[in-house]
Protein backbone atom coordinates (compact mmCIF):
# COMPACT_ATOMS: atom_id res chain seq x y z
CA UNK A 1 0.00 0.00 0.00
CA UNK A 2 3.04 2.30 -0.17
CA UNK A 3 3.55 4.74 -3.02
CA UNK A 4 5.70 7.74 -3.89
CA UNK A 5 4.39 11.14 -4.87
CA UNK A 6 5.95 14.56 -5.24
CA UNK A 7 4.73 18.08 -5.79
CA UNK A 8 6.64 20.51 -8.01
CA UNK A 9 10.11 21.03 -6.47
CA UNK A 10 9.15 18.71 -3.61
CA UNK A 11 11.18 15.80 -2.34
CA UNK A 12 9.57 12.38 -2.76
CA UNK A 13 6.90 11.84 -0.10
CA UNK A 14 6.24 8.26 1.00
CA UNK A 15 2.56 7.48 1.54
CA UNK A 16 2.22 4.31 3.57
CA UNK A 17 -1.30 4.53 5.07
CA UNK A 18 -4.33 4.72 2.77
CA UNK A 19 -6.83 2.42 4.50
CA UNK A 20 -9.05 2.60 7.58
CA UNK A 21 -7.58 2.09 11.05
CA UNK A 22 -10.00 -0.03 13.10
CA UNK A 23 -8.93 -1.95 16.21
CA UNK A 24 -5.24 -1.23 15.39
CA UNK A 25 -5.60 -2.96 12.01
CA UNK A 26 -5.40 -1.34 8.57
CA UNK A 27 -8.41 -2.54 6.60
CA UNK A 28 -10.28 -1.62 3.39
CA UNK A 29 -13.75 -0.15 3.68
CA UNK A 30 -16.67 -2.59 3.91
CA UNK A 31 -17.93 -1.33 0.54
CA UNK A 32 -14.51 -1.53 -1.07
CA UNK A 33 -14.92 2.07 -2.25
CA UNK A 34 -12.05 4.54 -2.41
CA UNK A 35 -11.74 8.23 -3.22
CA UNK A 36 -8.94 10.42 -4.55
CA UNK A 37 -7.07 12.91 -2.41
CA UNK A 38 -5.88 15.79 -4.59
CA UNK A 39 -2.69 17.85 -4.66
CA UNK A 40 -4.05 21.44 -4.54
CA UNK A 41 -0.89 22.81 -6.16
CA UNK A 42 -1.57 20.88 -9.37
CA UNK A 43 -5.15 19.61 -9.20
CA UNK A 44 -3.81 16.10 -9.77
CA UNK A 45 -4.58 12.94 -7.81
CA UNK A 46 -2.07 11.99 -5.11
CA UNK A 47 -3.49 8.55 -4.32
CA UNK A 48 -6.69 6.66 -3.55
CA UNK A 49 -7.95 6.47 0.06
CA UNK A 50 -10.38 3.93 1.51
CA UNK A 51 -13.84 5.51 1.86
CA UNK A 52 -15.62 4.79 5.13
CA UNK A 53 -19.39 4.86 5.50
CA UNK A 54 -21.98 3.73 8.06
CA UNK A 55 -20.90 0.07 8.04
CA UNK A 56 -17.33 1.04 8.89
CA UNK A 57 -18.51 3.43 11.60
CA UNK A 58 -20.44 0.53 13.14
CA UNK A 59 -17.28 -1.64 13.23
CA UNK A 60 -15.17 1.17 14.66
CA UNK A 61 -17.71 2.05 17.37
CA UNK A 62 -17.88 -1.61 18.42
CA UNK A 63 -14.09 -1.70 18.68
CA UNK A 64 -14.00 1.54 20.64
CA UNK A 65 -16.76 0.36 23.00
CA UNK A 66 -14.97 -2.92 23.66
CA UNK A 67 -11.71 -1.07 24.35
CA UNK A 68 -13.47 1.32 26.73
CA UNK A 69 -15.46 -1.23 28.70
CA UNK A 70 -13.51 -4.51 28.49
CA UNK A 71 -10.06 -3.88 27.06
CA UNK A 72 -6.79 -2.97 28.76
CA UNK A 73 -7.47 0.74 28.21
CA UNK A 74 -10.04 0.72 31.01
CA UNK A 75 -7.40 -0.49 33.47
CA UNK A 76 -4.56 1.65 32.11
CA UNK A 77 -3.22 3.91 34.84
CA UNK A 78 -3.49 7.65 34.25
CA UNK A 79 0.29 7.99 34.41
CA UNK A 80 0.63 5.33 31.70
CA UNK A 81 -1.82 7.21 29.47
CA UNK A 82 0.49 10.19 29.88
CA UNK A 83 3.53 8.11 28.94
CA UNK A 84 1.79 6.88 25.78
CA UNK A 85 0.96 10.44 24.75
CA UNK A 86 4.57 11.49 25.38
CA UNK A 87 5.74 8.54 23.26
CA UNK A 88 3.43 9.63 20.43
CA UNK A 89 4.76 13.19 20.66
CA UNK A 90 8.33 11.87 20.41
CA UNK A 91 7.46 9.84 17.31
CA UNK A 92 5.79 12.82 15.62
CA UNK A 93 8.85 14.95 16.38
CA UNK A 94 11.12 12.22 14.99
CA UNK A 95 9.13 12.21 11.73
CA UNK A 96 8.69 16.00 11.57
CA UNK A 97 10.09 16.46 8.06
CA UNK A 98 8.01 13.63 6.63
CA UNK A 99 4.80 14.85 8.27
CA UNK A 100 5.39 18.45 7.17
CA UNK A 101 5.90 17.26 3.59
CA UNK A 102 2.69 15.17 3.72
CA UNK A 103 0.76 18.17 5.06
CA UNK A 104 2.09 20.46 2.34
CA UNK A 105 1.40 17.93 -0.40
CA UNK A 106 -2.18 17.28 0.72
CA UNK A 107 -3.19 20.70 2.09
CA UNK A 108 -1.04 23.15 0.10
CA UNK A 109 0.44 25.13 2.99
CA UNK A 110 4.14 26.07 2.74
CA UNK A 111 6.30 23.22 4.04
CA UNK A 112 8.26 25.64 6.22
CA UNK A 113 5.02 26.68 7.95
CA UNK A 114 3.84 23.08 8.21
CA UNK A 115 7.02 22.16 10.10
CA UNK A 116 7.48 25.30 12.21
CA UNK A 117 3.81 25.75 13.14
CA UNK A 118 1.70 22.64 12.51
CA UNK A 119 4.15 19.90 13.49
CA UNK A 120 5.64 21.86 16.38
CA UNK A 121 2.23 22.79 17.81
CA UNK A 122 1.01 19.21 17.35
CA UNK A 123 3.93 17.88 19.38
CA UNK A 124 3.34 20.55 22.02
CA UNK A 125 -0.35 19.68 22.26
CA UNK A 126 0.26 15.98 22.88
CA UNK A 127 2.94 16.78 25.48
CA UNK A 128 0.75 19.30 27.27
CA UNK A 129 -2.18 16.91 27.68
CA UNK A 130 0.21 14.04 28.51
CA UNK A 131 1.15 16.09 31.53
CA UNK A 132 -2.49 16.43 32.53
CA UNK A 133 -3.32 12.72 32.34
CA UNK A 134 -2.59 12.00 36.03
CA UNK A 135 -3.76 15.37 37.34
CA UNK A 136 -7.51 15.27 36.59
CA UNK A 137 -8.81 15.51 40.14
CA UNK A 138 -12.16 15.79 41.87
CA UNK A 139 -13.05 17.64 45.07
CA UNK A 140 -14.24 16.85 48.55
CA UNK A 141 -17.39 18.78 49.50
CA UNK A 142 -18.41 19.54 53.13
CA UNK A 143 -22.14 18.81 52.84
CA UNK A 144 -24.47 18.97 55.84
CA UNK A 145 -24.77 15.88 58.07
CA UNK A 146 -22.47 12.98 58.87
CA UNK A 147 -21.37 12.26 55.30
CA UNK A 148 -18.22 12.15 53.19
CA UNK A 149 -18.95 13.69 49.75
CA UNK A 150 -16.53 13.78 46.85
CA UNK A 151 -16.53 14.11 43.06
CA UNK A 152 -14.85 12.01 40.38
CA UNK A 153 -14.05 13.05 36.81
CA UNK A 154 -14.70 10.01 34.64
CA UNK A 155 -14.23 9.52 30.91
CA UNK A 156 -17.32 10.22 28.80
CA UNK A 157 -16.85 6.95 26.90
CA UNK A 158 -16.77 6.49 23.12
CA UNK A 159 -16.10 9.85 21.47
CA UNK A 160 -16.78 10.63 17.82
CA UNK A 161 -14.49 13.32 16.42
CA UNK A 162 -14.75 15.06 13.04
CA UNK A 163 -11.83 17.29 12.06
CA UNK A 164 -11.35 19.92 9.31
CA UNK A 165 -8.87 20.29 6.47
CA UNK A 166 -7.25 23.63 7.27
CA UNK A 167 -4.91 22.34 10.04
CA UNK A 168 -5.25 18.56 9.63
CA UNK A 169 -2.65 17.17 12.03
CA UNK A 170 -3.04 20.00 14.57
CA UNK A 171 -6.82 19.65 14.72
CA UNK A 172 -6.32 15.89 15.14
CA UNK A 173 -4.13 16.65 18.16
CA UNK A 174 -6.59 19.19 19.62
CA UNK A 175 -9.24 16.47 19.60
CA UNK A 176 -7.28 13.31 20.37
CA UNK A 177 -4.94 14.53 23.10
CA UNK A 178 -7.51 15.61 25.75
CA UNK A 179 -9.81 12.69 24.91
CA UNK A 180 -7.04 10.14 25.41
CA UNK A 181 -5.57 11.87 28.45
CA UNK A 182 -8.92 11.49 30.23
CA UNK A 183 -9.39 7.84 29.26
CA UNK A 184 -11.87 7.96 26.39
CA UNK A 185 -11.78 5.91 23.20
CA UNK A 186 -12.14 7.60 19.82
CA UNK A 187 -13.71 7.13 16.40
CA UNK A 188 -12.33 9.95 14.23
CA UNK A 189 -13.18 11.09 10.71
CA UNK A 190 -10.36 13.11 9.10
CA UNK A 191 -11.40 15.59 6.41
CA UNK A 192 -11.79 13.97 3.00
CA UNK A 193 -9.64 16.72 1.45
CA UNK A 194 -6.63 16.04 3.71
CA UNK A 195 -6.48 12.50 5.15
CA UNK A 196 -2.78 11.76 4.67
CA UNK A 197 -1.19 13.20 7.81
CA UNK A 198 -4.00 11.87 10.03
CA UNK A 199 -3.48 8.34 8.69
CA UNK A 200 0.31 8.53 9.02
CA UNK A 201 -0.11 9.62 12.64
CA UNK A 202 -2.43 6.63 13.00
CA UNK A 203 0.57 4.44 12.21
CA UNK A 204 2.55 6.25 14.89
CA UNK A 205 -0.31 5.77 17.38
CA UNK A 206 -0.07 2.02 16.86
CA UNK A 207 3.74 2.17 17.06
CA UNK A 208 3.52 4.15 20.32
CA UNK A 209 1.65 1.24 21.90
CA UNK A 210 -1.93 2.41 22.29
CA UNK A 211 -4.16 -0.67 22.80
CA UNK A 212 -6.52 -2.03 20.16
CA UNK A 213 -9.69 -0.03 19.61
CA UNK A 214 -8.56 3.09 21.48
CA UNK A 215 -8.10 5.21 18.32
CA UNK A 216 -9.98 4.38 15.10
CA UNK A 217 -9.53 6.52 11.97
CA UNK A 218 -12.19 6.57 9.23
CA UNK A 219 -11.50 8.82 6.22
CA UNK A 220 -14.73 9.51 4.38
CA UNK A 221 -17.38 12.09 3.62
CA UNK A 222 -19.60 14.13 5.92
CA UNK A 223 -23.03 12.99 4.67
CA UNK A 224 -22.04 9.32 5.08
CA UNK A 225 -19.28 8.67 7.63
CA UNK A 226 -19.72 11.95 9.50
CA UNK A 227 -23.49 11.61 9.74
CA UNK A 228 -23.15 8.00 10.90
CA UNK A 229 -20.92 9.11 13.77
CA UNK A 230 -23.27 11.93 14.79
CA UNK A 231 -26.33 9.65 14.67
CA UNK A 232 -24.82 6.57 16.31
CA UNK A 233 -26.63 5.47 19.47
CA UNK A 234 -23.45 4.10 21.06
CA UNK A 235 -21.31 7.22 20.60
CA UNK A 236 -21.38 9.14 23.88
CA UNK A 237 -20.03 12.46 22.61
CA UNK A 238 -19.25 14.11 19.30
CA UNK A 239 -16.64 16.85 18.82
CA UNK A 240 -16.62 18.75 15.53
CA UNK A 241 -14.61 21.57 14.00
CA UNK A 242 -15.95 23.07 10.78
CA UNK A 243 -18.72 25.23 9.38
CA UNK A 244 -21.63 26.55 11.41
CA UNK A 245 -24.04 24.98 8.90
CA UNK A 246 -22.69 21.49 9.52
CA UNK A 247 -22.55 22.22 13.26
CA UNK A 248 -26.34 22.68 13.21
CA UNK A 249 -26.75 19.28 11.53
CA UNK A 250 -24.51 17.55 14.06
CA UNK A 251 -26.30 19.10 17.02
CA UNK A 252 -29.66 18.07 15.57
CA UNK A 253 -28.43 14.51 15.02
CA UNK A 254 -27.02 14.32 18.55
CA UNK A 255 -30.34 15.46 20.01
CA UNK A 256 -32.42 13.05 17.93
CA UNK A 257 -30.24 10.02 18.66
CA UNK A 258 -29.10 9.53 22.25
CA UNK A 259 -28.67 13.13 23.43
CA UNK A 260 -24.90 12.68 23.13
CA UNK A 261 -22.61 15.38 24.48
CA UNK A 262 -21.53 17.92 21.85
CA UNK A 263 -18.51 20.19 21.45
CA UNK A 264 -18.53 22.44 18.38
CA UNK A 265 -15.84 24.82 17.13
CA UNK A 266 -17.47 26.58 14.19
CA UNK A 267 -17.18 29.53 11.85
CA UNK A 268 -16.22 33.13 12.44
CA UNK A 269 -16.26 36.61 10.98
CA UNK A 270 -13.81 38.13 13.40
CA UNK A 271 -13.46 41.91 13.79
CA UNK A 272 -9.95 43.37 13.96
CA UNK A 273 -10.26 46.94 15.31
CA UNK A 274 -7.48 49.46 14.62
CA UNK A 275 -7.54 52.80 16.45
CA UNK A 276 -5.67 55.88 15.22
CA UNK A 277 -3.46 55.96 18.33
CA UNK A 278 -1.77 52.66 17.47
CA UNK A 279 1.53 52.07 15.66
CA UNK A 280 0.12 51.91 12.13
CA UNK A 281 2.92 49.82 10.62
CA UNK A 282 2.63 47.21 13.37
CA UNK A 283 -1.14 47.11 12.97
CA UNK A 284 -0.85 46.70 9.19
CA UNK A 285 1.51 43.75 9.62
CA UNK A 286 -0.64 42.28 12.39
CA UNK A 287 -3.80 42.57 10.29
CA UNK A 288 -1.98 41.05 7.32
CA UNK A 289 -0.95 38.04 9.40
CA UNK A 290 -4.38 37.88 11.03
CA UNK A 291 -6.10 37.47 7.67
CA UNK A 292 -3.63 35.88 5.24
CA UNK A 293 -2.05 33.26 7.51
CA UNK A 294 -2.80 29.77 6.20
CA UNK A 295 -4.14 31.33 2.97
CA UNK A 296 -7.02 32.90 4.90
CA UNK A 297 -8.26 29.41 5.77
CA UNK A 298 -8.58 30.09 9.52
CA UNK A 299 -11.86 30.07 11.44
CA UNK A 300 -10.59 32.99 13.55
CA UNK A 301 -9.24 35.03 10.61
CA UNK A 302 -9.56 38.79 11.13
CA UNK A 303 -11.58 39.27 7.98
CA UNK A 304 -13.40 42.44 9.07
CA UNK A 305 -10.66 45.05 9.61
CA UNK A 306 -12.28 48.12 11.20
CA UNK A 307 -9.97 51.15 10.91
CA UNK A 308 -10.53 54.53 12.53
CA UNK A 309 -11.35 57.17 9.92
CA UNK A 310 -8.31 59.36 10.77
CA UNK A 311 -5.84 56.75 9.50
CA UNK A 312 -8.10 54.86 7.10
CA UNK A 313 -6.52 55.90 3.78
CA UNK A 314 -2.99 55.33 5.09
CA UNK A 315 -3.94 51.90 6.42
CA UNK A 316 -5.57 50.83 3.14
CA UNK A 317 -2.56 51.97 1.10
CA UNK A 318 -0.06 50.17 3.34
CA UNK A 319 -2.18 47.01 3.59
CA UNK A 320 -2.51 46.78 -0.19
CA UNK A 321 1.24 47.32 -0.60
CA UNK A 322 1.99 44.57 1.92
CA UNK A 323 -0.43 42.16 0.23
CA UNK A 324 1.18 42.78 -3.17
CA UNK A 325 4.55 41.70 -1.72
CA UNK A 326 3.18 38.39 -0.45
CA UNK A 327 4.79 35.47 -2.29
CA UNK A 328 2.27 33.00 -3.70
CA UNK A 329 3.46 29.73 -5.20
CA UNK A 330 4.85 26.24 -4.77
CA UNK A 331 4.51 25.25 -1.08
CA UNK A 332 7.86 23.41 -1.27
CA UNK A 333 9.71 26.58 -2.30
CA UNK A 334 11.26 28.13 0.85
CA UNK A 335 10.38 31.63 -0.40
CA UNK A 336 6.64 30.88 -0.58
CA UNK A 337 4.37 32.59 1.97
CA UNK A 338 1.05 31.41 0.51
CA UNK A 339 0.18 28.20 -1.29
CA UNK A 340 -3.08 27.18 -2.98
CA UNK A 341 -6.56 26.94 -1.51
CA UNK A 342 -7.34 23.40 -0.48
CA UNK A 343 -9.48 22.28 -3.43
CA UNK A 344 -11.53 23.37 -6.44
CA UNK A 345 -14.68 23.91 -4.39
CA UNK A 346 -12.90 26.26 -1.98
CA UNK A 347 -11.21 28.08 -4.86
CA UNK A 348 -14.56 28.62 -6.57
CA UNK A 349 -16.17 29.78 -3.32
CA UNK A 350 -13.46 32.39 -2.66
CA UNK A 351 -13.52 33.67 -6.24
CA UNK A 352 -17.30 33.96 -5.93
CA UNK A 353 -16.91 36.21 -2.90
CA UNK A 354 -14.40 38.36 -4.76
CA UNK A 355 -16.90 38.76 -7.60
CA UNK A 356 -19.57 39.65 -5.03
CA UNK A 357 -17.37 42.35 -3.49
CA UNK A 358 -16.85 43.96 -6.89
CA UNK A 359 -20.54 43.73 -7.76
CA UNK A 360 -21.70 45.30 -4.49
CA UNK A 361 -19.43 48.32 -4.88
CA UNK A 362 -16.41 47.63 -2.68
CA UNK A 363 -13.16 49.04 -4.08
CA UNK A 364 -10.58 46.41 -5.05
CA UNK A 365 -7.31 47.77 -3.65
CA UNK A 366 -5.25 44.80 -4.85
CA UNK A 367 -5.48 41.18 -5.94
CA UNK A 368 -8.72 39.54 -6.97
CA UNK A 369 -7.34 37.20 -9.62
CA UNK A 370 -6.16 33.63 -10.01
CA UNK A 371 -2.42 32.95 -9.90
CA UNK A 372 -1.09 30.63 -12.62
CA UNK A 373 -3.07 28.26 -14.80
CA UNK A 374 -3.19 25.14 -12.65
CA UNK A 375 -3.78 24.43 -9.00
CA UNK A 376 -5.95 26.58 -6.76
CA UNK A 377 -3.85 29.71 -6.20
CA UNK A 378 -5.50 33.10 -5.52
CA UNK A 379 -3.87 36.52 -5.23
CA UNK A 380 -3.93 38.11 -1.76
CA UNK A 381 -6.95 40.39 -2.11
CA UNK A 382 -7.78 43.63 -0.27
CA UNK A 383 -11.10 45.47 -0.52
CA UNK A 384 -11.66 48.97 0.84
CA UNK A 385 -14.84 51.07 1.12
CA UNK A 386 -16.61 47.97 2.42
CA UNK A 387 -20.06 48.41 3.95
CA UNK A 388 -21.41 46.25 6.79
CA UNK A 389 -24.28 44.92 4.68
CA UNK A 390 -22.05 43.61 1.89
CA UNK A 391 -21.75 39.86 1.53
CA UNK A 392 -17.96 39.97 2.00
CA UNK A 393 -18.49 41.74 5.35
CA UNK A 394 -21.19 39.35 6.61
CA UNK A 395 -20.24 35.83 5.53
CA UNK A 396 -17.21 33.69 6.30
CA UNK A 397 -15.03 33.57 3.17
CA UNK A 398 -12.26 31.26 4.43
CA UNK A 399 -9.78 32.60 1.91
CA UNK A 400 -7.24 35.39 1.28
CA UNK A 401 -9.75 38.26 1.12
CA UNK A 402 -9.46 41.24 3.48
CA UNK A 403 -12.27 43.76 3.96
CA UNK A 404 -11.19 47.14 5.38
CA UNK A 405 -14.08 49.07 6.93
CA UNK A 406 -13.97 52.65 8.33
CA UNK A 407 -15.35 53.70 11.74
CA UNK A 408 -15.47 56.91 13.79
CA UNK A 409 -16.06 56.13 17.49
CA UNK A 410 -15.33 53.33 19.96
CA UNK A 411 -18.98 52.82 20.85
CA UNK A 412 -19.95 52.59 17.21
CA UNK A 413 -17.28 50.04 16.30
CA UNK A 414 -18.10 47.78 19.26
CA UNK A 415 -21.78 47.72 18.26
CA UNK A 416 -20.94 46.99 14.63
CA UNK A 417 -18.35 44.36 15.55
CA UNK A 418 -20.93 42.50 17.65
CA UNK A 419 -23.62 42.74 14.96
CA UNK A 420 -23.01 39.22 13.67
CA UNK A 421 -24.14 35.67 14.38
CA UNK A 422 -20.51 34.72 14.99
CA UNK A 423 -18.32 35.26 18.05
CA UNK A 424 -15.09 33.31 17.72
CA UNK A 425 -12.31 35.90 17.95
CA UNK A 426 -11.56 39.62 17.80
CA UNK A 427 -8.65 42.01 18.19
CA UNK A 428 -8.01 45.63 19.11
CA UNK A 429 -4.97 47.78 18.31
CA UNK A 430 -4.36 50.82 20.54
CA UNK A 431 -1.73 52.37 22.83
CA UNK A 432 -4.44 53.26 25.37
CA UNK A 433 -4.55 50.43 27.92
CA UNK A 434 -7.86 51.60 29.40
CA UNK A 435 -9.45 51.63 25.96
CA UNK A 436 -7.96 48.22 25.16
CA UNK A 437 -9.52 46.57 28.22
CA UNK A 438 -12.85 48.36 27.74
CA UNK A 439 -13.10 47.16 24.13
CA UNK A 440 -11.96 43.63 25.01
CA UNK A 441 -14.62 43.43 27.73
CA UNK A 442 -17.33 44.66 25.35
CA UNK A 443 -16.65 42.35 22.39
CA UNK A 444 -18.75 39.17 22.25
CA UNK A 445 -16.01 36.75 21.27
CA UNK A 446 -14.30 33.74 22.81
CA UNK A 447 -10.80 35.14 22.25
CA UNK A 448 -9.73 38.80 22.12
CA UNK A 449 -6.19 39.79 21.19
CA UNK A 450 -4.72 43.19 22.08
CA UNK A 451 -1.99 44.54 19.79
CA UNK A 452 -1.44 41.07 18.29
CA UNK A 453 -3.33 38.42 16.33
CA UNK A 454 -3.42 34.62 16.02
CA UNK A 455 -1.53 34.11 19.27
CA UNK A 456 -2.73 30.57 20.06
CA UNK A 457 -1.24 28.36 22.74
CA UNK A 458 -2.19 24.89 23.94
CA UNK A 459 -2.46 26.21 27.50
CA UNK A 460 -5.11 28.84 26.63
CA UNK A 461 -8.73 27.84 25.93
CA UNK A 462 -10.17 28.44 22.47
CA UNK A 463 -13.80 28.48 21.34
CA UNK A 464 -16.68 30.72 20.41
CA UNK A 465 -19.68 32.70 21.57
CA UNK A 466 -23.02 32.56 19.73
CA UNK A 467 -22.99 30.45 16.54
CA UNK A 468 -19.21 30.08 16.60
CA UNK A 469 -19.58 27.06 18.80
CA UNK A 470 -20.22 25.27 22.08
CA UNK A 471 -17.55 24.39 24.63
CA UNK A 472 -13.82 25.06 24.62
CA UNK A 473 -10.72 23.31 23.33
CA UNK A 474 -7.19 23.46 24.76
CA UNK A 475 -5.99 24.23 28.25
CA UNK A 476 -7.58 22.90 31.41
CA UNK A 477 -10.96 23.99 30.02
CA UNK A 478 -10.48 21.57 27.11
CA UNK A 479 -10.19 18.63 29.51
CA UNK A 480 -13.61 19.39 30.97
CA UNK A 481 -15.24 18.56 27.63
CA UNK A 482 -14.13 14.92 27.91
CA UNK A 483 -15.20 13.96 31.42
CA UNK A 484 -18.45 13.39 33.26
CA UNK A 485 -18.60 14.52 36.90
CA UNK A 486 -19.82 11.90 39.36
CA UNK A 487 -20.80 12.82 42.92
CA UNK A 488 -20.26 10.12 45.58
CA UNK A 489 -21.77 10.51 49.06
CA UNK A 490 -20.84 8.07 51.84
CA UNK A 491 -22.66 7.86 55.16
CA UNK A 492 -20.22 7.99 58.07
Amino acid sequence: MASLMSAPAAPAVRISATQLLIDNKWVPSESGKTFATINPSTGEEICQIAEADAADVEKAVRAARAAFERGPWRKTMASERGRLLHRLADLIEKHADELAALESLDNGKPVSVAKAVDVAATVGCYRYFAGWADKVQGKTIPIDGDFFCYTRHEAVGVVGQIIPWNFPMLMQAWKLAPALATGNTVVMKPAEQTPLSALRIGELIVEAGFPEGVVNLLPGFGPTAGAAIANHMDVDKVAFTGSTEVGHLIMEAAAKSNLKRVTLELGGKSPNIVFADTNVDEAVEGAHFGLFFNHGQCCCAGSRVFVEQKIYDEFVEKSAARARKRTVGDPFDPKTEQGPQVDQAQFDKVMGYIDSGRAEGARLACGGERVGDRGYFIQPTVFSDVQDNMKIAREEIFGPVMSIIPFKTAGEVVERSNRTTYGLAAAVWTRDIQKAHAIANSLRAGTVWVNCYNVLDTRAPFGGFKQSGIGRELGEYGLQQYTEIKTVTVRL
